[in-house]
């Protein structure tokens, strides 16, 4: 579960610290660009997981050509994959109903199902 959300860095006193525009309150610091980025990416994941471990709504990551970066700040995107933070991952089966024929069409095309549902409703909720 890969999740991007566009961050702007800012460089303060020789060290940086990063804000997520979209998730108030997630911000880390670090000392170098190579740090800064690393704790980017942990706090994503920490604050996307306590989000979906609480059930609460998640804000979808705005486009970041909208997100304006001041002074000597930048923005990047920063992505983290969810399965390393949220402890609630363990699976459960689900029993769907599909038409026969989109059925028929997608094992032809060896379309995993389990795989092309998680997708569509992270999708759907703004998680990836």
């Amino acid at each position: 579960m890969l999740s991007a959300y566009p961050a702007i860095f800012h460089k303060e006193d020789g060290s940086y610290w990063v804000e997520f525009p979209d998730l108030p309150g997630c911000q880390t610091v670090g000392e170098s660009i190579g740090e800064v980025m690393e704790e980017a990416q942990e706090a994503l994941g920490l604050y996307l997981a306590s989000l979906i471990e609480d059930e609460e709504e998640i804000n979808p990551a705005s486009d970041i050509k909208s997100i304006i970066a001041e002074d000597d700040s930048f923005t990047s995107l920063v992505a983290c994959d969810l399965t390393q933070y949220v402890r609630s991952a363990k699976a459960v089966k689900k029993t769907l109903t599909i038409p026969d024929w989109l059925n028929n069409m997608a094992e032809k095309n060896s379309i995993n199902f389990s795989q092309t549902l998680q997708k569509a409703l992270m999708e759907k909720l703004h998680i990836a």
